[in-house]
C-alpha cells in the first residue's frame, strides 16, 4: 500500500496545456518565417527593374554654384549713444519743449528752467565787477601821479610801494569778479536743457512746473541715437580663426533678420570683434554697425545676425534633405539612369540655407533622393518626383539670399 500511495499520476489537464503551448509556439515560428520570406520577395521584386513596382520618392539635382558661408547668432540691437538729460541747476521747470518720441538734433531745446534767479545773479556779478574795475582805475591813477612826484622828492618811496600793492590787489579782485560773472553766465546757460546728440527722445520723466535739482536721481528725458545703430551678437570661439582671417582682407557683411530668421531687416558691416572669449560660454562677442535710415532696428530688440565669412566659388551642392547619416558616415541615394538608386558615401562642407557643399561623392548634374529614403534600398526602382512649391527647381538652385547678392555686386 505504501508503494501505491507514494506514486500519484499527473493530472491529465497539465499535459494538454503543454501540448497547446508547443503548438502555438510552432505556429508563431512558421508565421514569422513566412512573413520574412514575403518581405524579402517584395524587396527583390521592387529591385528587379523597370517592369517592377516603382517606389515614389522626391528628388533634386546636384549643382555647381557660389556658396556664401555664413555664421548665425542671436544678437541685441544697441544704440551707439544713449544720454539721460538731467538738470544741472536747481529751479522750477518752466516748460517742456519736446514731444515724446520726437526726433531731435543736437542742440535742440528740450526743456527750460526758470532763468530769472540766474539772470539776477549775473547782473549782481557784473555790477560788482564794474565797481572793482573803477577802483582799479583809481589805484592805477595814484601810481602814475606818485611816480611823477617820486622823481622830484615830493612823495616818499613807501607811499609809492603801497600804491603799487593796491593796484595788484585790485587787479586780483577784478579777476575774481570776472570769474563770478562767467559762473553766473554758465548757470544761466544751464537753465536751457538741450539735446547733446541727434536722436529720439523717450518718455517724459518730469512735468512742467516741477522743481528740479541737480542732485535728482532721474533726469528730464532720455535721448537715444537711432542711426547709425549697432547689433551685438555672439558666435562660438571655434569660428574665430575664420572670422579674423576674413576680416583682415576687408569689411565683412552682416545681415540682421527678425528673431525667427524669416525676414531681413537691415544690412551692415562687422565693426569690432571683442578682445576676449567668454570662458563660461565659449562665445566671442561681435559688433556690427547698421545705417538704420528706415529705423527697422529698434534699440533693445532681439535679432538674428548672419555674418558672411567668405564665399566658396563654384562648389557642388545638394539639398541638405538628401543628406543621410549612418554608421559609416554621411551618404546619399543617387538615382541612376535605369531609375534605380545606389548609396553613395559623401564628404561634405558647409550647409547654408538648405543646401550642403559636397567635396566628394556626387558630381554636378546627378539626381539625389531628397525624401522617401526610408522606403528604398540600394537597387530599388524609384519613381522620381520633384518637390512642389518648396523653392527647389529642376536645377536645384536655392532661393536668392541677400548675402549672396551683396557678394556678387561689382
Amino acid at each position: 500500500m505504501n508503494d501505491v500511495a507514494s506514486h500519484t499520476p499527473r493530472h491529465p489537464l497539465s499535459r494538454a496545456k503543454a501540448i497547446r503551448i508547443s503548438a502555438l509556439a510552432l505556429a508563431a515560428l512558421l508565421l514569422g518565417g513566412y512573413l520574412l520570406l514575403v518581405h524579402n520577395r517584395v524587396r527583390a521584386a521592387a529591385a528587379k527593374g523597370p517592369n517592377a513596382a516603382s517606389v515614389p520618392v522626391l528628388v533634386g539635382k546636384a549643382t555647381t554654384q557660389d556658396l556664401p558661408v555664413a555664421l548665425n547668432g542671436i544678437g541685441t540691437v544697441q544704440p551707439l549713444s544713449v544720454v539721460e538729460v538731467k538738470a544741472r541747476v536747481d529751479g522750477q521747470l518752466d516748460k517742456v519743449a519736446f514731444t515724446e518720441g520726437q526726433e531731435v538734433r543736437a542742440g535742440a531745446l528740450l526743456a527750460q528752467i526758470d532763468p530769472r534767479p540766474f539772470e539776477a545773479q549775473l547782473a549782481q556779478a557784473e555790477a560788482t565787477r564794474a565797481k572793482d574795475q573803477a577802483q582799479l582805475a583809481n589805484a592805477r591813477s595814484d601810481v602814475t601821479r606818485y611816480s611823477t612826484l617820486l622823481d622830484t622828492g615830493g612823495v616818499a618811496i613807501q607811499i609809492m610801494d603801497a600804491a603799487k600793492a593796491q593796484v595788484a590787489a585790485q587787479e586780483a579782485t577784478v579777476r575774481a569778479d570776472q570769474a563770478a560773472v562767467d559762473t553766473a553766465k554758465l548757470q544761466l546757460q544751464f537753465t536751457r536743457l538741450v539735446s547733446p546728440i541727434d536722436g529720439r527722445v523717450g518718455l517724459r520723466l518730469v512735468n512742467a512746473g516741477s522743481i528740479v535739482h541737480a542732485s535728482d536721481a532721474t533726469g528730464i528725458v532720455t535721448v537715444t541715437q537711432m542711426h547709425p545703430i549697432s547689433v551685438i551678437f555672439s558666435l562660438p570661439q571655434d569660428e574665430l580663426p575664420d572670422i579674423l582671417a576674413s576680416s583682415s582682407k576687408g569689411k565683412l557683411a552682416v545681415i540682421a533678420y527678425t528673431r525667427d530668421g524669416t525676414r531681413s531687416l537691415a544690412e551692415g558691416e562687422l565693426s569690432v570683434v571683442d578682445s576676449q572669449v567668454d570662458s563660461t560660454t565659449g562665445q566671442v562677442r561681435l559688433r556690427a554697425i547698421f545705417a538704420n535710415a528706415n529705423r527697422t532696428l529698434w534699440p533693445g530688440s532681439l535679432v538674428s545676425a548672419r555674418l558672411l565669412v567668405r564665399t566658396d566659388r563654384a562648389v557642388t551642392v545638394i539639398p541638405t534633405r538628401a543628406l543621410m547619416r549612418g554608421q559609416s558616415g554621411e551618404y546619399t541615394y543617387v538615382v541612376k539612369a535605369d531609375k534605380t538608386v545606389e548609396m553613395r558615401p559623401l564628404t561634405t562642407g558647409q550647409s547654408v540655407d538648405g543646401f550642403t557643399a559636397v567635396l566628394a561623392g556626387v558630381a554636378p548634374g546627378e539626381t539625389v533622393v531628397v525624401d522617401g529614403q526610408n522606403r528604398i534600398a540600394p537597387g530599388t526602382h524609384i519613381e522620381a518626383r520633384e518637390i512642389p512649391g518648396s523653392g527647389l527647381s529642376g536645377s536645384g538652385q536655392p532661393a536668392a539670399d541677400p548675402l549672396a547678392q551683396r557678394n556678387n555686386m561689382p
